[in-house]
């Protein structure tokens, strides 16, 4: 049942897991390091569609862009969780936070599975087809990071909402020194405060840092997938796993702050 006890519990479990996301495994510095050869023999085609990303991933945070997705998928799976047709985006913050989760560990399971088929798809070509397996999987990085906010009853259409879902992209993609920066920033930020979203916006004025350690993802993928055929194996295994861990820093993530307003709530309940 939930309550005050059982929200603690719940919330000491999250920050065990940002504990343990503060450290990086050594195989991941090493998949970074290809970047600076791979730059120098990288096709001109893919550095150029990387350029576009960093204009499309702006226009994200400004007015959503192209990525902006519908609220109607997920609302209808947590109607059908919860019994209720009527429910909005505005009431899903009144749903018992195992509905949330429920929904949320459903989302992470089909978009891992469509991330897999997309990146054996895109690895046939080797190289060449990564100008067309990065900016998709940008796509579906922001439209799983979106899915996931709605499910925890937050609303991407709100500037400072994609703020808080490119901080998400960064962080799962950040080194361990970016990872304390941005669990620095999102603390103050679960306050709510005007003053603390304000400073979330200025900090992303630098967001093209974002895409470029988004893309040092890729630094073994490239160099694996330089070889056709090879790349349907190595671009399912990296797409997946890609996905896979974005969409727990996500449901980790957007879960805190629904605890944490829940908490709110129950001591204004016992404040009155």
């Amino acid at each position: 049942m939930e309550n005050q006890n059982w929200l603690q519990s719940e919330l000491k479990i999250i920050e065990k897991w940002e504990q343990d996301q503060k450290g990086i495994w050594f195989w991941e510095r090493i998949g970074r390091l290809p970047f600076k050869l791979l730059d120098k023999i990288t096709p001109a085609f893919i550095q150029k569609k990387i350029g576009v990303l960093l204009d499309e991933l702006g226009q994200f945070v400004q007015t959503g862009g192209q990525y902006l997705t519908q609220e109607k998928l997920v609302l209808g799976k947590l109607r059908k969780k919860a019994g209720n047709e009527a429910l909005t985006l505005t009431d899903i913050s009144t749903l018992p936070l195992q509905t949330m989760d429920e929904v949320g560990a459903e989302l992470k399971s089909n978009r891992s599975k469509l991330a897999t088929i997309q990146g054996a798809t895109t690895g046939v070509g080797g190289i060449f087809t990564l100008a067309i397996d990065i900016p998709v999987l940008l796509g579906l990085s922001l439209k799983t990071l979106q899915e996931i906010a709605i499910t925890y009853g937050y609303d991407p259409s709100k500037r400072e909402e994609r703020i808080f879902i490119v901080k998400c992209l960064q962080f799962s993609s950040a080194d361990i020194v970016g990872k304390q920066a941005i669990l620095n920033e999102l603390s103050s930020f679960y306050k709510r405060s005007e003053s603390t979203n304000n400073e979330m916006i200025s900090q992303l004025q630098g967001w093209r840092e974002v895409v470029y350690t988004y893309r040092d993802q890729f630094g073994w993928k490239k160099l694996l997938q330089m070889v056709p055929i090879a790349g349907i194996v190595f671009g399912a295994l990296t797409n997946r796993s890609m996905i896979h861990d974005l969409s727990e820093t996500a449901i980790m993530l957007y879960r805190k702050r629904r605890i944490l307003e829940k908490l709110d709530a129950y001591e204004k309940e016992l404040a009155e």
